[in-house]
């Protein structure tokens, strides 16, 4: 799935816009997605000035984006503007290395369980084949007025 496909399937944009391509997609089961993280991202400018690092927290986001596309693509819906998912919870979140301007950033997610509209998956990112960080991530799709 390019980045065409992506904008079609998410409503994020940038700059929070975070997954460039998905490589692998097994619907209701695994995505695989990359990142690339680039210099110009504006996050870097305060973190930080001197050692730029991606925030743990737009890794996170990150990963929740690449679930939010196997949960849209495994349920065979199109998010519209009265559609939203949700982060609902993170558990386990461990951070292993950090994550640099130049890095190209492997999101893997996988789908433990789908009940009531709620959706657990495990999420990993690894620059290269280094674990880079992981987390336990839940969502939930709603409709909004």
């Amino acid at each position: 799935m390019d980045i065409h496909e992506i904008l079609k399937r998410l409503p994020h944009r940038y700059p929070i816009l975070l997954v460039d391509r998905v490589v692998e997609l097994d619907k209701g089961k695994r995505i695989r997605a990359l990142k690339n993280v680039s210099i110009n991202e504006p996050h870097f400018l305060g973190h930080f000035p001197h050692r730029p690092v991606m925030p743990g927290v737009m890794i996170l986001e990150a990963m929740a984006q690449a679930a939010t596309l196997l949960c849209v693509a495994s349920e065979d819906v199109v998010l519209d503007e009265k559609s939203v998912v949700y982060f609902a919870g993170i558990d386990g979140a461990r951070f292993k290395r950090p994550v640099e301007p130049g890095d190209q950033l492997i999101l893997d997610v996988t789908l433990d369980r789908a009940k009531a509209g709620i959706y657990k998956f495990t999420g990993k990112a690894y620059v290269g084949e280094e674990l880079a960080a992981e987390a336990q991530l839940m969502s939930t799709m709603r409709r909004i007025a």
